[in-house]
C-alpha cells in the first residue's frame, strides 16, 4: 500500500496512475470525500486528511510501504513562510508517528539556494523531513513545462508572450509533470535504506524563445516573447492581487541569474515541450 497526497493534482495523479498500472494498492489522501470519489472508483482506498492535521495524516500514512508527499502550492506566502511552516510541522509529526516504509517528497530545483525566495518553502521542508528516522528521497524537478499554460492566451490572442524568464534566448532546465509523477512512482518502489536527492529535468533545456516557437508551430501563427522589465514586476504583481511579491521576484531572479540550479547530475525525462504545449491547447480548446 502506498499513500499519495496531492492525488487530485497533476503530479500526484500521475504517481497514483503509474502505481495502479503496476498493480500496487493506493491510499488516496484527500481533504474531503468528494475529492476521493474518482479514486475510489479506480479501486483506491480513501483517507480523509487535511495537510495541517497531523493526527489524520498519521492515520493515512500508517501501515504503508511508502508515502508520497508535497506541499500545497502557496504563490504568495507571508513573510517568514508561516503557512508552509505550519504544514511542514504537521507532516513531520505525522510521518514520525506513522513510520511508512519510505518517503518520496516533491521538492524543487534550487532547494539548496541560500537566498530567500518563493522556493524556500521547499528548502524548509527538506530541512524538516530530512531528519526523519526513515528513508527519505527528495525529488527536485526543474521548472514545470506546464507553467507555459499561462502563455497560451496571449500567444493565441496577440502573438506576444510576456516573459519573466530572461534573457529570452537563455535555456533553463524544464520538465513535464508526467515525467515528474512517473519518476516519483519509480522512486517509491525502490527498496533503499538511505536518504538522497534526485534531480530531474526534461530531454533538453528550453528558453522563452523556444516556447514561443513551439506555440507558433502548434497555433499556426507568428508568436514571439517579450521581456517584462524587472523594474515593473512589483507593481504588476501587486495589481494582480499579490501581497508579498518579493518572494516570487527573487525566485525569478534566481532562475535568470543562475543561482537557482541543480547541484547534482540530473535524471533526464522523456516528455518534450511540444507534447506538453499540445496538451495545454487541447484542454483549453
Amino acid at each position: 500500500m502506498f499513500a499519495i497526497t496531492g492525488i487530485t493534482g497533476q503530479v500526484g495523479g500521475v504517481v497514483a496512475r503509474t502505481l495502479l498500472a503496476a498493480g500496487k494498492n493506493i491510499r488516496a489522501v484527500v481533504r474531503d470525500t468528494a475529492k476521493g470519489e474518482t479514486w475510489a472508483r479506480e479501486g483506491c482506498e480513501v483517507a480523509l486528511a487535511a495537510m495541517d492535521d497531523p493526527d489524520a495524516l498519521r492515520a493515512a500514512f500508517a501501515g504503508t510501504e511508502g508515502a508520497f508527499v508535497l506541499l500545497p502550492p502557496n504563490f504568495d506566502p507571508s513573510p517568514g513562510f508561516p503557512e508552509s511552516r505550519h504544514i511542514i510541522a504537521a507532516l513531520r509529526k505525522a510521518l514520525e508517528g506513522a513510520q511508512p516504509g519510505r518517503l518520496v517528497a516533491l521538492s524543487t530545483v534550487g532547494a539548496q539556494a541560500t537566498s530567500e525566495n518563493l522556493l524556500t518553502q521547499l528548502s524548509l521542508m527538506e530541512q524538516a523531513l530530512g531528519t526523519l528516522p526513515l528513508p527519505v528521497t527528495f525529488l527536485r524537478p526543474a521548472w514545470f513545462m506546464e507553467n507555459a499554460a499561462w502563455d497560451l492566451p496571449p500567444a493565441r490572442d496577440t502573438g506576444v508572450i510576456p516573459s519573466f524568464l530572461q534573457p529570452l534566448d537563455r535555456k533553463i532546465p524544464m520538465v513535464g509533470t508526467s515525467d515528474v509523477g512517473r519518476v516519483a512512482a519509480e522512486l517509491l518502489q525502490e527498496s533503499r535504506n538511505d536518504n538522497r536527492v534526485v534531480e530531474l529535468e526534461g530531454p533538453r533545456r528550453i528558453s522563452p524563445n523556444d516556447i514561443a516557437a513551439s506555440y507558433a508551430h502548434l497555433l499556426g501563427r507568428a508568436v514571439s516573447p517579450r521581456a517584462v522589465p524587472r523594474d515593473t514586476w512589483e507593481a504588476l504583481f501587486r495589481s494582480q492581487g499579490m501581497h508579498n511579491p518579493t518572494h516570487r521576484m527573487r525566485m525569478l531572479d534566481g532562475f535568470n541569474e543562475g543561482w537557482i540550479t541543480f547541484e547534482h547530475d540530473t535524471l533526464k525525462g522523456r516528455v518534450e515541450l511540444q507534447t506538453v504545449l499540445r496538451g495545454i491547447i487541447e484542454r483549453t480548446s
